[in-house]
C-alpha cells in the first residue's frame, strides 16, 4: 500500500494540494488512459482514500517548508545607519510655515544639509512615520504635588494610549531627590500607566541626574527615532551632574530631548497679592491700560499664551521656579524643543503637541566623513523655500 501512494502522492506532493487533486481527479475520470499497473493499484486502493492520502501528504510538505521571512522594514528604519560599510548621520527635521503648521510633502531636494558649514550629499530621505523608542522623566518633586502630578498623570495616559503608535517602546523615569527607572523599555501600556499612577510627590530635584542617566538608555532603543520628554515644575535642587556635562552627553547622542515646564508657582503668588492702592482721582489713562502697558508695580503685561521664559512675579529669588534656560540648553542642540505652561491643565494638549510632531518628522541622512576626532561638528539644515522654518539637532560629536 505504501508504494502505490508514494507513486501517486510523492510528486503530487511537490505541486501542491490543489494540483494532487486535479491529478488524482483526472486519473479517475480517464480510466482508459492509465496502464496495467496503474490499473491494478486503482483496484487495490480506494478512491477516495487515495484522494484523502494525497491531499494529507501534499499539505504535509507545505507545512515541512520553513516559513518566509517577513519583509524587513524599509530603508526608512533600517538603512539609516550603515550603507556598504560607511556610518550615516541621521538628521531628524522638523518643518513648519509661518504660521506653526506642520509642512507635509517635501522632497529631498528641497533640503540643503551642511556640516561644519561644508554642504553634503543627502543619500536617505524619509517622510514616514516610524516607530519611536521613547523615555519619560517625570518631576516628582513635592511642588509637583496637588492638581499639578494629577495633571501630568492624566496627560501621560492620554499620551500613551491615544497619541502614540502601539509599536513606539517606552521606559519611565520619576525623579526629586533622586532618579528612579520606574520602568524600562516596554510597549505595556497598562504596566506604564499603573506605574505612574502610583507616584507620590515628595522632596528635591535631581533633573540633571535623572536627564544623564536617560539619554544613554534612550541611545540604546531598538528604533531608529529616539527621544526623552522630561516633565518638571521647577529648577534643579539635588543633582550631582551639571548642565554642562548633561549638555555634552545630549550632543554625543540622537536623542531628541523635549521638556515641558510648568510655571505656574509665581502666577499663584501674585493672585494673592493686594493690588496697590490708586490715587483719586484716577489718572488718565489708566495705569497699565492699552496694548502693551504695563501691570501696577512696573511689571510688563504678561505674554498671552506660552513659551517665553515667564514674566516677572516676585523681586524674591524661588527655586521652585522652573529653569527654561537650562530646558532650553538641553533641547534646543538635539533638534527637540521646550514649551513652557502656565496651567497644568495645559500639560495636555503640549503632550499632544510632541506627539503629534514625532509623527510628522522629516529623515535626511548623508555620509560621516569618517573622522573620530572626538571634536563638535556643526550640523545646518536649510530649506529652498524660504517661507518655511526647519528645526534639527545642530551637530554631532564624531566619536
Amino acid at each position: 500500500m505504501e508504494r502505490p501512494l508514494e507513486f501517486i502522492a510523492g510528486p503530487l506532493r511537490r505541486r501542491g494540494p490543489r494540483i494532487a487533486i486535479q491529478g488524482l481527479l483526472w486519473i479517475v475520470l480517464n480510466p482508459f488512459k492509465r496502464s496495467d499497473r496503474m490499473s491494478r493499484m486503482f483496484r487495490a486502493v480506494p478512491i477516495a482514500v487515495m484522494l484523502a492520502a494525497a491531499l494529507v501528504v501534499s499539505l504535509h510538505g507545505q507545512q515541512g517548508q520553513p516559513p518566509q521571512t517577513p519583509a524587513r522594514p524599509s530603508g526608512d528604519e533600517q538603512g539609516f545607519r550603515f550603507k556598504s560599510g560607511v556610518e550615516l548621520i541621521n538628521v531628524t527635521a522638523t518643518v513648519s510655515d509661518v504660521s506653526g503648521r506642520f509642512v507635509s510633502g517635501l522632497r529631498p531636494e528641497d533640503f540643503v544639509v551642511y556640516e561644519d558649514n561644508q554642504p553634503v550629499q543627502v543619500t536617505h530621505f524619509s517622510a514616514e512615520r516610524v516607530p519611536v523608542s521613547l523615555g519619560i522623566a517625570l518631576d516628582t518633586s513635592g511642588s509637583m504635588a496637588g492638581e499639578k502630578i494629577q495633571a501630568a498623570q492624566s496627560a501621560l495616559d492620554r499620551f500613551l494610549f491615544d497619541l502614540l503608535d502601539r509599536q513606539d517602546e517606552i521606559f519611565l523615569y520619576r525623579f526629586s531627590n533622586d532618579p528612579v527607572l520606574l520602568q524600562s523599555w516596554t510597549t505595556d501600556r497598562p504596566l506604564l500607566s499603573r506605574a505612574i499612577g502610583r507616584v507620590v510627590p515628595n522632596g528635591g530635584t535631581a533633573m540633571y541626574d535623572t536627564v544623564a542617566e536617560a539619554i544613554p538608555l534612550a541611545q540604546r532603543g531598538q528604533h531608529l527615532k529616539k527621544a526623552l520628554v522630561v516633565i518638571s515644575d521647577g529648577n534643579d535642587t539635588a543633582s550631582r551632574t551639571s548642565i554642562v556635562e548633561v549638555k555634552q552627553l545630549i550632543r554625543e547622542s540622537e536623542v531628541l530631548v523635549y521638556a515641558i515646564g510648568i510655571d505656574g508657582n509665581g502666577e499663584t503668588t501674585t493672585a494673592r497679592t493686594p493690588p496697590p492702592r490708586l490715587p483719586f482721582p484716577i489718572p488718565l489713562p489708566f495705569p497699565g491700560s492699552g496694548r502693551g502697558g504695563r501691570r501696577p508695580g512696573g511689571w510688563p503685561q504678561p505674554p498671552i499664551g506660552g513659551g517665553g521664559g515667564g514674566w516677572p512675579r516676585s523681586s524674591t529669588p524661588n527655586d521652585d521656579r522652573v529653569n527654561v534656560v537650562a530646558l532650553r540648553d538641553m533641547t534646543d542642540d538635539s533638534g527637540g524643543r521646550t514649551e513652557i505652561v502656565r496651567d497644568p491643565r495645559d500639560l495636555n494638549p503640549a503632550t499632544a503637541n510632541i506627539a503629534d510632531e514625532l509623527s510628522k518628522q522629516y529623515y535626511l541622512g548623508y555620509p560621516s566623513t569618517g573622522k573620530k576626532d572626538g571634536r563638535w561638528h556643526s550640523i545646518r539644515v536649510e530649506l529652498r523655500n524660504g517661507n518655511y522654518r526647519v528645526r534639527a539637532r545642530r551637530g554631532y560629536v564624531a566619536s
